[in-house]
């Protein structure tokens, strides 16, 4: 998870309905420029006094960080051994050349960075963090809004730790909190056992080209139904007669599931450029990934029928063609025209129906 900070120095009229939602969401600091603003806070919020373009209040309490501007404040070092008891951090604005060796110092050297970055383009950002590979403190880099965060939280995959942002109004923080959550969650895979396999004629299957590269043992769950889906293989391993191409996975019929961000499923004749699909590996590790093309073509369709261990009956429809794959226990890849009645494949039987794609608990039966 990472760290959501609140801004609320210029928060005004809606200072206290925005308060009220960041401790209801538990973000993980309040940040103002008037220690009175930070005294009535719940001890499960950090309290951090920033005073910025002010000077530095003679009484720090009741702030557990203090953010300072070296050039107006002094040095956090020194202000430390001025206040025992007080945790203080650096502020840098990072507008050229200079003041970015000044961020990139700061954040290998002190316990809390907190950047501005003047110019929209993240490239300064992605040297600091790149500067900071193995240091000890957190970066929290201001952002103008959420959509500006989640982009944040990405640059060079490991993003910086947190983000400060002043909310326009409530919404905002849990919108952040949201944002902040780091990828998703991992999924129970189970391994399923092939009863049988059909050829069933033409139809439409659909080949999902996301904008990621995937890992040998990591594909995409499809199935026929929203209660069971097996672990159908990325083209990452090499084949005959074509070049692999690690951002594909021959997925399965057009009216099959499979999982995306937030638990839900979708269709993957809804799947379209700039959408999201879940990327799984055979430990049920589990990552949002981009989607950057679909391709639905009429082809021979075969379907796999299995069950799992609890009773559960699995079926997907998949291209009938060699070179097609899914993923077995161990991160074995099969081919689904080699599979024969026994042959044990993962998948994941996902525990309630769906309703638009949302998990729901009713009464429903497919077949």
């Amino acid at each position: 998870m990472k760290l959501c900070w609140l801004d609320i120095r210029d928060a005004d009229g809606a200072k206290e309905a925005i308060v009220e939602e960041a401790v209801h969401q538990r973000v993980d600091a309040i940040v103002a420029a008037d220690p009175a603003d930070l005294e009535p806070l719940p001890p499960t919020v950090r309290k951090v006094l920033f005073p910025h373009d002010r000077a530095l209040p003679e009484k720090l309490e009741p702030a557990d960080l203090v953010i300072v501007d070296p050039a107006r404040h002094g040095e956090p070092a020194e202000l430390a051994h001025r206040h025992p008891g007080v945790e203080f951090g650096r502020f840098v604005e990072i507008t050229d050349a200079d003041s970015l060796d000044d961020a990139c110092r700061s954040a290998r050297q002190e316990r809390w960075s907190v950047l501005r970055f003047r110019d929209p383009t993240k490239i300064p950002l992605e040297i600091v963090l790149a500067a900071a590979a193995g240091a000890d403190g957190s970066i929290v880099t201001e952002v103008a809004d959420v959509q500006e965060a989640k982009i944040v939280f990405g640059v060079l995959e490991h993003g910086s730790d947190g983000v400060l942002l002043a909310p326009r109004a409530p919404g905002e923080a849990t919108a952040l909190r949201s944002a902040a959550v780091s990828g998703a969650a991992d999924l129970s895979l189970v391994e399923l056992e092939v009863t049988g396999i059909r050829r069933v004629g033409m139809g439409e299957r659909v080949c999902v080209d996301t904008c990621t590269n995937f890992r040998l043992d990591e594909g995409i769950l499809v199935g026929s139904h929203s209660t069971g889906m097996i672990l159908c293989c990325s083209e990452t391993h090499p084949l005959p007669y074509m070049p692999t191409r690690p951002f594909r996975v021959n997925a399965g019929a057009l009216h099959s599931y499979t999982l995306s961000d937030d638990g839900r499923t979708n269709y993957l004749s809804e799947l379209s450029a700039g959408g999201k699909v879940l990327a799984v590996d055979a430990s049920g590790r589990a990552r949002v990934v981009t989607v950057g093309r679909v391709k639905i073509e009429t082809r021979p369709l075969l379907a796999i029928d299995a069950v799992a261990d609890s009773g559960v009956n699995v079926n997907l429809i998949v291209q009938d063609d060699w070179h097609v794959r899914v993923l077995g226990p161990g991160g074995t890849v099969l081919n689904v025209t080699d599979l024969t009645a026994g042959t044990k494949v993962l998948g994941h039987l996902p525990v309630e129906q769906r309703h638009v794609g949302y998990p729901i608990d009713e009464f429903c039966i497919e077949k």
